[in-house]
């Protein structure tokens, strides 16, 4: 649980870096509809929650910065029987002045009149530009007059780069529920008869252990549904002799896990799947150990490239010249994404990878990063050898960079030909 002081020095740090004679509007999320008069599951907007740790919807943040004095504003639901009773409970001002450290509390309705207020009086105003907020009417109406619109969410974002030890702890507990999934999945695998059993078995452990949301879709690819990286439907039989990709992470209190582990349904993996699963396991293990503050993703991904491109061409995948099959990158056809992508409040985390010159950002201590190399083959790809089409295999670990190096927040969940062969490995 992160404490109520780390969201106010969040807020402090974000004012720091905002103009003088500006104002801030943080929105949350709205209830989103599935369909007629049912809705999805609320799900804070991340940057908003990020800065104050609040669960409701209908809810503002205001921050103002004028003559170098600074003020903190939360608008929120009021307390109202009716909406308890169908809804649930509302904090509402009293208790929200009292429990977020904020300089004032409002309810939502007296949102425009005070923003109003601010906005004649300034000179900038922040907001998020992915907003829509032509509903807003005093925006819609006064914001034009402000000299200077900035993009709010690009200064949340790059604070959101480096993890705090509380943010760390509870990502390393969301991945440590996510380990005793993908083991029961391992366990599981061959006695299930279709992949809808292993989603069922891993969701059950996610939200058993107390991750109540997965951090996304899970992902259980059987054989060539291996080779769709989005397959979702995770509803085919599961084939004897195939291998199953299991792209699966759990949320835990608002913080996200990524891992793919790829295992065999009968429990063991032929030769030709063992040569092509241990060329991607030994990628995934080789540039795990180069992450360390100051290197480059793209040295990363460079390095991965140069790695997969020389194996398929030992297995016979790739034919050619290494370094035009690099240049006119051929190797996409069985690679196609990046080595891996921040993680943190969102799955793939909104940080920035470059800076505001367009530079790419190096790696520094309390940065989490995905390191998920891959290869794909389409079981009617003729131009590979027989023995390794249909197969897709992904190996993906969360890394946490430390001081001097980095550490493997999922090093317990087993990766190894021996250890997923030999169940007793798995606690």
């Amino acid at each position: 649980m992160i404490k109520e002081i780390e969201y106010k020095k969040r807020r402090d740090k974000l004012i720091s870096k905002v103009s003088n004679n500006s104002v801030s509007v943080v929105f949350s999320a709205k209830h989103q509809t599935r369909s007629n008069d049912t809705e999805y599951p609320f799900r804070q907007d991340s940057n908003f929650y990020y800065l104050s740790g609040f669960k409701e919807d209908n809810s503002i943040l205001l921050l103002i910065k004028k003559d170098k004095q600074t003020k903190t504003i939360l608008f929120v639901n009021k307390k109202d029987k009716t909406q308890e009773l169908w809804n649930g409970k509302r904090l509402g001002e009293s208790v929200a002045k009292d429990r977020f450290l904020v300089d004032e509390v409002y309810s939502s309705d007296k949102f425009e009149s005070i923003l109003k207020e601010y906005l004649l009086k300034s000179k900038t105003l922040y907001f998020d530009f992915n907003l829509d907020y032509s509903k807003v009417k005093v925006l819609k109406r006064y914001a034009k007059q402000l000299s200077t619109h900035k993009n709010i969410a690009l200064l949340i974002n790059k604070m959101r780069l480096i993890k705090s030890k509380s943010e760390i702890r509870l990502i390393q507990k969301a991945i440590n529920i996510t380990k005793e999934a993908h083991h029961k999945a391992m366990n599981y695998s061959k006695i299930a008869k279709n992949e809808y059993e292993l989603q069922a078995e891993i969701e059950y452990i996610f939200k058993s252990k107390g991750a109540y949301s997965d951090a996304y879709t899970s992902i259980v690819a059987c054989g060539n549904s291996a080779n769709t990286l989005h397959y979702i439907e995770n509803n085919k039989l599961l084939q004897e002799n195939k291998l199953i990709l299991i792209d699966a992470g759990c949320e835990y209190d608002y913080y996200a896990s990524d891992i793919t582990r790829t295992i065999p349904v009968n429990a063991k993996f032929s030769s030709a799947q063992k040569e092509l699963y241990n060329l991607v396991l030994g990628v995934n293990e080789k540039i795990i150990k180069m992450i360390k503050p100051k290197i480059k993703r793209s040295i990363l991904q460079k390095e991965a490239v140069k790695l997969l491109t020389k194996g398929m061409i030992k297995l016979g995948i790739l034919n050619g010249n290494f370094k035009k099959l690099i240049k006119k990158e051929k190797y996409k056809k069985y690679y196609p994404h990046g080595i891996g992508h921040w993680m943190g409040l969102d799955v793939h985390d909104m940080a920035p990878y470059t800076d505001s010159k367009a530079k790419e950002i190096p790696l520094q201590k309390g940065m989490i990063l995905t390191i998920e190399p891959a290869i794909y083959i389409d079981e009617n790809d003729e131009e590979v050898p027989e023995k390794y089409r249909g197969i897709g295999i992904r190996i993906e670990d969360d890394i946490l960079v430390t001081k001097n190096g980095y550490k493997n927040l999922s090093k317990g969940i087993v990766k190894s030909i021996i250890d997923i062969e030999d169940k007793s490995f798995i606690s």
